[in-house]
């Protein structure tokens, strides 16, 4: 119970402090999907108060699918069918209920209206893919709704690995990381071995989905009414099982969902300027399995 607590203090630390996008981070790609701007429109989404845009925090996943040729770009205001026609790629990223911007505890509504959420399924279902990020609580009651229309179960809460500090380990080798058409990649030096999350939530995923990221036995699900406050009777579970990433077709289109948001960013945080997502030293692998997903949900990976 030491070391949880002891992983919960770092946790929150590092959360509290200030957070700012590594500019400098500019991994190789080995396989250009595209020409300069040739590619197709990746929205992401900046409609929904949400924690992670594409010049704040997801700035170097922007710049990582700018450089691969796909064209990216903020989406504002509510979804719209006819807007979401003009690109192939949504991406939905820790969206927040307004009520919810400063204050990080229950209630968390849904970010999107119900119109949204329909217009956004059938959107999918006519041939349009989706990238959908929930991290833990609020983010994750944020999107509850969404991610419901499509058979995902969504906890609201933390996923925290009660046997050491620092990122969460997925691997090949010990199953927690699948082998599947997306670790694959869409060649031999594309392929994804081993990849960094930090914290995040766990979620259920549908029979039609396939796991990407399977949480282990040592990790524990723990759903607290404020986020980072873990003192009191809180309910928790053993996590092992759960998924932290999973994808399916639905419809005509395709669906990716993660429960952990921060393994995609490069970002540099608290005054010692602290390295974590895509930059982690742990988490050299992270940036392939970013432009794997995206080539899957541009069916440049078929299944």
């Amino acid at each position: 119970m030491k070391a949880i607590t002891y992983i919960l203090c770092l946790l929150a630390s590092i959360a509290s402090a200030q957070q700012v996008a590594d500019t400098y981070y500019r991994p190789d790609i080995l396989n250009i999907a595209y020409d300069k701007n040739a590619g197709p429109v990746v929205f992401i989404d900046e409609g929904h108060h949400n924690f992670h845009t594409k010049s704040g925090r997801y700035q170097a996943f922007s710049d990582l699918l700018e450089r691969d040729g796909y064209r990216v770009k903020a989406y504002a205001g509510p979804f719209m069918t006819q807007r979401l026609e003009s690109g192939q790629i949504l991406v939905i990223s820790n969206a927040l209920n307004q009520i919810n911007i400063n204050k990080w505890y229950l209630p968390t509504p849904s970010a999107f209206s119900k119109k949204e959420i329909e217009t956004v399924k059938q959107w999918v279902a006519n041939g349009g893919s989706l990238f959908l990020i929930a991290d833990h609580m609020p983010m994750a009651g944020a999107a509850e709704d969404l991610a419901k229309v499509f058979g995902f179960e969504m906890t609201n809460g933390f996923a925290l690995n009660s046997n050491q500090n620092g990122p969460t380990l997925f691997r090949v080798e010990d199953q927690t990381l699948i082998e599947n058409e997306i670790t694959a990649g869409r060649y031999v030096n594309e392929s994804v071995s081993e990849v960094a999350s930090f914290t995040g939530q766990a979620f259920r995923s549908p029979e039609d989905a396939k796991p990407i990221l399977i949480l282990p036995e040592s990790h524990i699900n723990i759903l607290p009414d404020t986020a980072w406050v873990f003192e009191g009777d809180i309910k928790q579970y053993n996590a092992k099982g759960m998924h932290q990433g999973a994808y399916m077709e639905y419809g005509e289109g395709r669906i990716v969902v993660f429960g952990e948001a921060a393994m995609f960013t490069s970002q540099l945080a608290g005054p010692n300027r602290q390295r974590f997502g895509m930059s982690h030293e742990l988490a050299k692998q992270n940036y392939q399995l970013l432009l794997n997903i995206i080539h899957w949900l541009d069916r440049g990976i078929s299944n």
